[in-house]
């Protein structure tokens, strides 16, 4: 599906035009065209990515190719970005999609899949002339990065949350199933994020350091404040891994305590039944003479020896405090 708007003097005049009528906005340089493409045609994507507006082939296969990192290409009129949008299903399980963006000096090309919430809320308030005027394209692409690095606080505060969680079974020492699961889970989504936000930051750091002409100097502080915010969501993700890290190894070193505790319990028990295998091995050997064998009280006398070696192994044991 694609989806177009035309600015003039920072305010949408056009919704969702032909493809002519957008090829002669984008002939107009007083206009900024916004184009955003939602899981696109290939017929759809020629059209616009490769006739309308005759982007670079490694750029468009990069766009229409999944990359799990995001990068950035300055292709000296335009540049090209990819940047990854995170969200916490249903099924309470993290979704991670790709946003790529074209922007241009008069114009802004998004790419994506899937839904992204960001680039939705845009659209509505546009629709809905609540909106920011977007006097450049750079102010659009930075009201959409600025969403997208908005959707990262719900998810971390779901991090941090489920990591209270593990804190609290790790040292309670219950739910010891659920809690490998959680923890586990939690590395997944940790490792899932940090891989996506930690190259984000760079993009962002670039764009905010002014390295391209085609962001204005007066768009610098926008994007150091979503720099800024990416910053603060990098040192949450890093408190989340300290805590992860902390209650990982209680719940390893509670484990092994609890392993060492039944190792104990079955020293002891050997160690108490020594003497009557002794006993009995020593006796149960085919000798010819064990005159003691002969004794009228023999078989008594070494129940009572066994025994009571028995329970001096048992005393010795309390006295270590093994149990």
């Amino acid at each position: 599906m694609i989806e177009s708007f035309v600015f003039s003097e920072g305010r949408p005049v056009s919704h969702n035009l032909e493809l002519e009528a957008l090829r002669l906005a984008r002939a107009d340089k007083g206009l900024i065209l916004w184009i955003d493409m939602t899981d696109p045609t290939p017929e759809e994507t020629k059209e616009v990515l490769e006739i309308l507006f005759e982007f670079h082939p490694l750029a468009i296969e990069d766009c229409v190719t999944l990359s799990e990192l995001p990068k950035i290409e300055d292709y000296e009129d335009y540049l090209f970005m990819i940047m990854h949008s995170v969200d916490i299903t249903q099924e309470k399980t993290l979704k991670i999609s790709e946003l790529n963006l074209f922007l241009g000096k008069e114009f802004l090309v998004t790419y994506h899949r899937e839904v992204i919430p960001g680039v939705s809320i845009v659209k509505e308030r546009l629709v809905k002339g609540t909106g920011q005027q977007a006097r450049g394209s750079d102010r659009l692409a930075h009201q959409i990065l600025d969403h997208v690095a908005d959707s990262y606080l719900p998810v971390v505060e779901a991090l941090t949350e489920d990591m209270e969680v593990v804190e609290e079974k790790a040292l309670s020492g219950s739910g010891k199933e659920d809690l490998a699961k959680r923890i586990l889970r939690a590395r997944r989504r940790l490792s899932s994020l940090r891989q996506a936000l930690r190259p984000q930051r760079e993009v962002i750091s670039r764009l905010a350091r002014g390295e391209s002409k085609i962001v204005r100097a007066v768009m610098l502080p926008y994007f150091r404040d979503v720099q800024d915010a990416l910053t603060r969501v990098d040192e949450r993700l890093q408190g989340c891994n300290d805590r992860m890290m902390v209650a990982f190894d209680v719940y390893t070193n509670r484990s092994a305590h609890e392993a060492n505790e039944g190792i104990k319990v079955l020293t002891a028990l050997t160690a108490v039944t020594i003497p009557p295998v002794v006993v009995g091995s020593w006796y149960g050997m085919n000798f010819r003479h064990m005159p003691e064998l002969d004794h009228p009280h023999g078989y008594l006398t070494l129940m009572g020896v066994t025994l009571a070696m028995m329970l001096g192994m048992g005393l010795w044991l309390k006295f270590k405090r093994w149990f």
